[in-house]
């Protein structure tokens, strides 16, 4: 039986972000209603598809999942459960951001089988908040996270960014450390740098916001990251990602071990969802009207991945994780050795400090991943 990862798109939001390039819009009550409906029905009629698989991670991603109904999380849980074979002990993650939920609400959350929140706090730092277009105040942050902890969450991942406009290394500091003394403290942490994506309000009317910190200030500030969130027992365990022991995200793994193994397939459901099954992948339409009237039928840009994609999707994914990727696991993956493929790029950055060779392993040093980039782009065939 082989694992899947299933991916839901939410794309609601009260307000879109400055910095925002995902697919979300408000919505009125019955837009959403509609698009439940047809959500239902995309993961109904495209159930035959995966009847070999065992469902491992449920994800809601967004948007804003939390801007829904609890009685509309419920059903679509339900509906996954009727159509697929749903582990017991499925991860099942919500995305959440405060003042869009209450004690009410996750404890319906809760009781409708989620058990993994991640909250969206960004900055301790309210002016930071308003600049990004936040709704929410640090004071709102601590009152979901108390509501979240009450309904009888134990799994929490808070998300944070840094090199955010104004901000000053200090402030991240302090953001860092209000995330670290939560009482009880999150299971997980996800600290991404800002990157400005073009489209956005950031982005076309950069010179009217606050300056972004500049690269060295940034430097220092991944670096504050990982001192600090380790001191205070969070193992980092991919470029961005920090977790207590045991409490890595198992979703988020299926991603990034894809390339390792091709029994890590994941199918996204919704509004613009990505999927990658086998050595096939596609994406649904981003039109909410056709979606909405058609949401069984409604994948794009459908593409079959060569050997050199794959190979490609090994080296790229599995060296996000600071586990590395194995020699061996690549020989038994594609039958080539994977020095006869890429000796060049590896003995390169081996020999300039950002690779690390351990035998079988070839991972990124500390150094490597704050150059990730740089070093991915040699592995390109």
């Amino acid at each position: 039986m082989q694992t899947l990862g299933v991916y839901i798109h939410i794309p609601f939001c009260v307000r879109k972000c400055v910095y925002c390039d995902f697919l979300s819009a408000p919505a009125t009550r019955e837009t959403q209603r509609l698009y439940v409906e047809a959500l239902k029905k995309e993961i109904r009629e495209n159930a035959g598809l995966y009847t070999e698989y065992t469902v491992e991670t449920i994800f809601f991603g967004g948007g804003t999942p939390s801007l829904l109904k609890g009685g509309h999380i419920k059903d679509i849980l339900s509906t996954l459960k009727i159509y697929y074979k749903v582990s017991q002990n499925a991860e099942i993650t919500l995305e959440a951001n405060p003042k869009t939920t209450d004690l009410k609400k996750l404890c319906a959350l809760r009781a409708a089988g989620i058990n993994r929140l991640s909250i969206g706090l960004q900055s301790a730092d309210d002016r930071e908040l308003k600049i990004l277009g936040r709704i929410h105040t640090y004071e709102d942050f601590l009152q979901t996270y108390g509501d979240a902890r009450a309904a009888g969450f134990g799994n929490i991942n808070v998300d944070l960014i840094s090199a955010l406009p104004s901000q000053t290394l200090e402030s991240w500091i302090n953001t860092l450390e209000k995330a670290v003394s939560l009482t009880p403290p999150p299971e997980h942490i996800s600290a991404y740098s800002l990157i400005v994506e073009e489209g956005t309000p950031l982005y076309e009317h950069l010179e009217q916001f606050p300056p972004i910190p500049d690269e060295e200030t940034e430097r220092q500030m991944y670096y504050e990251t990982k001192r600090i969130l380790e001191r205070h027992g969070y193992e980092r365990y991919e470029i961005s990602n920090y977790a207590k022991q045991g409490c890595e995200s198992r979703h988020n793994r299926i991603y990034w071990q894809r390339g390792i193994s091709h029994t890590h397939d994941y199918v996204g459901f919704g509004l613009g969802a990505s999927s990658t099954v086998g050595n096939s992948r596609w994406k649904n339409t981003s039109d909410m009207s056709l979606y909405l009237s058609n949401s069984a039928n409604i994948k794009e840009d459908q593409q079959t991945l060569s050997e050199n994609d794959l190979m490609e999707e090994f080296v790229f994914l599995g060296l996000r994780m600071t586990a590395g990727i194995s020699a061996a696991e690549f020989h038994r993956t594609f039958q080539k050795n994977i020095e006869d493929i890429y000796r060049e790029p590896i003995e390169k950055w081996v020999s300039q400090g950002l690779l690390a060779r351990d035998g079988d392993i070839i991972r990124l040093t500390d150094k490597g991943l704050d150059f990730s980039n740089t070093v991915f782009a040699d592995f390109i065939l």
